[in-house]
């Protein structure tokens, strides 16, 4: 018998992961697939357990970096905390805080979007790396103007602008004695010291 060769394409053979939509995620969760206590979110068609539970400094920063941005901001603008915003058909992250246009009721039969969205922050511990790289991508690509990235234990602040394709072209970091002025509201400065306890 005459050997044959077998010819192997690996990547027209390879078994595909499959990729969740945001009406997907949105029946997984009415059927009580995730746990009451799981934190998940959808990113990039992956449904994600991002978010590890809060530890006493990430909880407090959270709470003094929403205070500082309300001061900013006052009553022109609508601040949601770890609550969705929907940035294509396969991502749904929730961020931190979301600073977006308008009023809560303007919000009751959607989430936002990138261009509701006046300034995004994540408040960054154990996911510091993760919020540098891999959520920074998926922000910048969706078009999110201005991203912050509060460091707990650098007590400081990653400012990032300008997105273009899956990156940010400006990034600037500001120490704890520095200001900062929102893209959005160009009239007010925030002192980063007030973002932490």
């Amino acid at each position: 018998m005459t050997p044959h060769t077998i010819s192997e394409t690996p990547e027209a053979n390879a078994p595909a992961p499959h990729r969740w939509t945001r009406e997907d995620y949105y029946r997984l969760g009415d059927l009580g697939f995730f746990p009451p206590d799981a934190r998940v979110e959808l990113i990039d068609g992956e449904i994600i357990e991002t978010m590890s539970p809060q530890k006493t400094p990430h909880t407090v920063t959270l709470h003094t970096t929403v205070q500082a941005l309300r001061s900013a901001f006052g009553v022109s603008s609508y601040i949601r905390e770890q609550s969705p915003m929907t940035l294509t058909d396969d991502s749904e992250p929730e961020p931190d805080i979301l600073v977006v246009r308008d009023s809560i009721q303007d919000y009751k039969d959607r989430h936002p979007g990138p261009n509701d969205t006046l300034v995004l922050v994540e408040i960054s511990d154990s996911t510091l790396a993760y919020d540098r790289t891999r959520k920074a991508a998926l922000y910048a690509a969706a078009g999110v103007a201005e991203y912050w990235i509060v460091d707990v234990a650098g007590q400081q602040l990653e400012v990032r602008r300008s997105p273009q394709s899956d990156a940010y072209q400006e990034t600037t970091i500001y120490n704890a004695t520095q200001t900062v002025t929102p893209l959005a509201a160009p009239h007010t400065s925030i002192v980063v010291s007030d973002l932490f306890p």
